[in-house]
């Protein structure tokens, strides 16, 4: 019996030091999105997941006044591999892609009056993407809008 219960604490605190260990991996500030793909994600995906987590963000920042913060290089949407890469090499994909850099750096600079405007601008320009090449996401993007 006393080996039984020695048995059963070494596996439980194995299995308690996993878990923390996975909860320390995943609440790191440079967390990596995990995989919602069971063949994995693409940079892009990747990335497309970071951005949106991002355009979260910006949205609570206009509705509390705070000036606009981004955190993550927006630019690598132009590099990044994709799940199809036909799509990113298409002369559309990089006009979509640049009139979504424009909006971004249009927010960076903008006014207090000017944010809600130039936000939902950035929503319009991944929604116009999203719907041209990727439909997929676009009923989750629709929610960033600003009304």
């Amino acid at each position: 019996m006393k080996n039984i219960l020695t048995y059963s604490l070494v596996i439980l605190i194995t299995a308690t030091s996993c878990t923390e260990k996975n909860k320390e991996q995943t609440t790191s500030k440079n967390k990596i999105q995990q995989s919602v793909n069971p063949n994995g994600d693409s940079e892009l995906a990747i990335l497309m997941r970071e951005m949106f987590d991002e355009a979260e963000s910006i949205k609570q920042q206009i509705a509390n006044g705070k000036p606009v913060k981004l955190n993550i290089d927006h630019e690598k949407m132009l590099t990044a591999h994709a799940t199809e890469p036909e799509k990113t090499a298409s002369g559309q994909y990089k006009v979509f892609a640049d009139l979504y850099l424009q909006s971004i750096k249009n927010l960076e600079s903008a006014k207090a009056k000017q944010m809600d405007s130039l936000y939902n601008t950035m929503v319009v320009s991944c929604l116009n993407c999203h719907k041209a090449l990727c439909p997929g996401p676009l009923v989750r993007i629709k929610k960033l809008q600003r009304l």
